[in-house]
C-alpha cells in the first residue's frame, strides 16, 4: 500500500545541514554573483537598445540572450539568497512547479537562441555576400520568436504530465532549486517510464539546436581554415570566438549534468555542475561577449564618454 499523502511543499536542501558556518559567506558569494550578472546583462541589453552600431542581427540575439540571462538568474538566485539569510528551506509546490516550468522554459529557449546566433556566424562567415540579404529582420525575427515558443512548448507538455502525478510522502528535494528529476523521485511508484520520456522529450527539443549549432561552427572553422592569410583567420575568427565560448560553457555543463549517474555518491558533483549553468553562465555571458568583443567595448566607450 503506498502512502498517498497530500504534500503542500517542499523542503529544498540545498548544500546540506553540515554547512551552517558558512551560510553568510555563501550568501555574500551568490549575492555578489547576482549583482555582477544583473548589472552585466542590463549594460548589454541597454547598450544593444541605445547604440545604432548594435542594431545589427548578431546584436539583437545578443540583446535576447541577456534579457534570457536576467529572467533565468531571477528565478534561483532571489530565493536561494533568502534561504541562506533566513535558513528557511520550505518552498510551497505551487512555486516549486512555477520555478521548474521557467527553469526548463528559459533553459529550452537558451538552447534556440544559441543556435539562432550560430547560424547567424555561419551565414557571416561562409556566405558573407549574401548575408546581408539572407539574414534580414523578417528571419531574424522570426528565429527569436520560433525560440521562445519552442522553450514554451517542451517543458509546458512536460509540466503537464508532472502536475497530474501523486506524492509520496517524503517532500525533501536534495538540491537548490526544483529541478525535473530530483521532484520526479519524490512521486509514487515507478517513475522509470516518466524518466525516459522526458528525456526524449527534452531531446527532441534540444537535439536539433545543439545539432545545427555544432554544424554550423564545423563549416565556420572550414571556412576559416581556407583562409590565406594568418591575419584574415584572426579577424575572421574574432567575430564568432565570444559566443563560441558561449556555447562550449553552456553545453559542457548541460552536458555533465546530465549525462553523470545521479548517484548520491555524485549528487554533489551534480550540484557543482548544475550552478555552472544555472549560476555561473549567466555571470560568465556578459563578461565574456564584453571583453572579447570590440563592438561592445567601442559602445561602451562611448556612452561614457557621452556621460
Amino acid at each position: 500500500q503506498l502512502n498517498h499523502t497530500h504534500v503542500t511543499e517542499f523542503i529544498l536542501l540545498g548544500f546540506g545541514d553540515h554547512h551552517q558556518a558558512l551560510l553568510i559567506p555563501l550568501f555574500l558569494l551568490f549575492l555578489f554573483i547576482y549583482i555582477v550578472t544583473m548589472a552585466g546583462n542590463i549594460l548589454i541589453i541597454l547598450l544593444v537598445a541605445t547604440d545604432r552600431h548594435l542594431h545589427t542581427p548578431m546584436y539583437f540575439f545578443l540583446g535576447n540572450l541577456s534579457c534570457l540571462e536576467t529572467f533565468c538568474s531571477s528565478n534561483i538566485l532571489p530565493r536561494m539568497l533568502s534561504s541562506f539569510l533566513t535558513g528557511r528551506k520550505v518552498i510551497s509546490v505551487n512555486a516549486c512547479f512555477v520555478q521548474h516550468y521557467f527553469f526548463g522554459f528559459f533553459g529550452g529557449v537558451e538552447c534556440y537562441l544559441l543556435s539562432a546566433m550560430s547560424y547567424d556566424r555561419y551565414l557571416a562567415i561562409c556566405k558573407p555576400l549574401h548575408y546581408v540579404t539572407m539574414m534580414n529582420g523578417k528571419l531574424c525575427f522570426q528565429l527569436i520568436v520560433s525560440s521562445w515558443f519552442s522553450g514554451f512548448l517542451s517543458i509546458t507538455m512536460t509540466t503537464i504530465i508532472m502536475s497530474k502525478l501523486v506524492f509520496c510522502g517524503d517532500n525533501k528535494i536534495d538540491h537548490f532549486f526544483c529541478d525535473t528529476f530530483p521532484i520526479i523521485e519524490l512521486f509514487c511508484g515507478d517513475t522509470s517510464t516518466l524518466k525516459w520520456y522526458i528525456y526524449v522529450l527534452c531531446s527532441a527539443f534540444t537535439f536539433p539546436p545543439s545539432i545545427l549549432t555544432f554544424t554550423s561552427y564545423t563549416f565556420i572553422i572550414i571556412a576559416i581554415m581556407k583562409i590565406p592569410s594568418a591575419t584574415g583567420k584572426q579577424k575572421a575568427f574574432s567575430t564568432c570566438s565570444s559566443h563560441l565560448l558561449v556555447v562550449t560553457i553552456f553545453y559542457g555543463t548541460l552536458m555533465a549534468v546530465y549525462v553523470i549517474p545521479n548517484t548520491d555518491r555524485l549528487n554533489a558533483l551534480h550540484k557543482v555542475f548544475s550552478i555552472c549553468y544555472t549560476i555561473l553562465t549567466p555571470m560568465i555571458n556578459p563578461i565574456i561577449y564584453s571583453l572579447r568583443n570590440k563592438e561592445v567595448k567601442e559602445a561602451l566607450r562611448r556612452h561614457i564618454s557621452f556621460l
